[in-house]
């Protein structure tokens, strides 16, 4: 049997995406003769949280935590803060962007790195591992990692859930040439010292194969409690439903507009019209629905547990995808999409229609991608699944989705494990 050590700050009960990737994975190495132990912290500053999620946590897997002092509990938004404004609107851009992108590289956690390192040690002096795991963001956990590669004959699998320096988000935190270096220089390291990168898209595997010796695509995926779940009754009106985080980046201004010109052209369609927000919204986002004059036919239904956001997907008539607006996003491939694949609801995503995204939709028949500038095509599309839902053919058949099955992945994840102690 093989020993991995994983390190993770997402864990339950953190809520969010961030969560769901390496929950799943421990969830199914067992099966394939892989022992995990987890390490996490003890007091985790989680944005949400999903108390369901524990349930899922295997109840013979060893856990072990740390507590952390947080600094952004003094910089930014105390918990109960957090909890009502959420991540969408965190970074603001101002001074304590500035100073969260300048004085905490590669991010805040980097208060818990010796420290773990530490406690860490301590565990591997006595109890034996074969592979050291890290998964980031937050960026730190790979720091972790590298120290106790350095100190100990262990193989290191390094797991970059999105991107390091070239995150989208980055350029909010103004970063001066100092900060921006010294982040370059960390990134580079984790990637020339891994034994194995991993990481979620094909763009990325590609670009990080530009630095590390090694790179593995697994992309992310849906489980069995989506295809589990009772069949859902469809919503009675044209609902397009978004699920999940919507930063202002992701604003689809596009879509307001075409909305709002259906709706002008037809009574009908505003009266079918139903648009649901399920998660932590920009406030970008509702100003733009307020400039649109939809806020009647919008629903904000904030953020919820893992298995009423399966349900919101599985009732939609369409489910809305959007990819940031930003510079290198042919490679964002957001976990929700894979859940969306196995809700088998036709998709609209607004995004780069040359990026992965758009080959994942073509190869599952699941729905298209539409430029950020070409609102005819979208309005024309839209036009199209509202006379479909009209007339009660609004289905589609997705194909080749198997492979995105959690424990088809973690398949996958083991045999790479294995290589890596052969």
């Amino acid at each position: 049997m093989l020993k991995v050590l994983i390190i993770t700050y997402y864990w339950p009960p953190a809520g969010g995406s961030g969560v769901q990737r390496w929950l799943k994975f421990v969830k199914y190495l067992q099966d394939f003769d892989i022992v995990p132990v987890v390490y996490t912290v003890d007091n985790g500053n989680y944005v949400k949280e999903d108390a369901s999620l524990l349930k899922e946590v295997p109840q013979n897997i060893e856990i072990l935590k740390q507590p952390i002092w947080d600094p952004t509990n003094l910089l930014f938004w105390r918990k109960n803060k957090q909890q009502r404004q959420g991540v969408s609107n965190l970074s603001k851009g101002g001074l304590l962007s500035y100073i969260r992108g300048n004085f905490f590289i590669p991010d805040p956690k980097i208060v818990w790195v010796q420290a773990s390192v530490n406690y860490l040690q301590k565990y591997l002096d006595t109890n034996g591992v074969d592979v050291i795991i890290s998964s980031g963001p937050p960026h730190s956990m790979h720091l972790i990692a590298q120290k106790l590669h350095q100190k100990n004959d262990v193989k290191w699998l390094a797991d970059f859930r999105d991107p390091w320096t070239d995150l989208y988000y980055n350029k909010d935190f103004k970063q001066g040439s100092f900060a921006k270096n010294k982040s370059k220089k960390l990134e580079e390291g984790v990637l020339k010292n891994a034994d194995c990168i991993l990481t979620v898209s094909p763009t990325l595997q590609k670009e990080f194969s530009k630095i590390a010796r090694r790179v593995e695509l697994i992309t992310n995926g849906f489980d069995a409690e989506i295809l589990a779940s009772e069949k859902a009754v469809l919503d009675i009106n044209f609902s397009i439903s978004y699920i999940g985080l919507l930063p202002k980046q992701s604003n689809p201004i596009i879509l307001f507009k075409v909305l709002k010109e259906l709706c002008d052209e037809s009574s009908e369609f505003r009266k079918a019209l139903q648009i649901n927000f399920v998660g932590d919204i920009s406030e970008d986002v509702k100003a733009a629905i307020k400039a649109n004059n939809l806020e009647m036919n919008t629903s904000f239904l904030g953020y919820v547990s893992h298995q009423k956001a399966i349900t919101y997907q599985k009732c939609s008539q369409v489910l809305l995808l959007l990819i940031p607006d930003v510079v290198n996003n042919k490679g964002i491939l957001t976990g929700k999409l894979f859940e969306y694949l196995a809700a088998k609801r036709p998709i609209i995503a607004i995004g780069p229609v040359h990026g992965d995204l758009a080959t994942i939709l073509k190869e599952t028949n699941a729905g298209a991608v539409f430029a950020f500038e070409n609102p005819k095509k979208l309005k024309l599309e839209i036009k199209r699944l509202y006379d479909a839902y009209t007339e009660g053919t609004l289905f589609i058949a997705a194909k080749n989705i198997k492979k995105y099955h959690r424990k088809e992945l973690t398949k996958n994840l083991a045999s790479i494990l294995k290589s890596l102690n052969s």
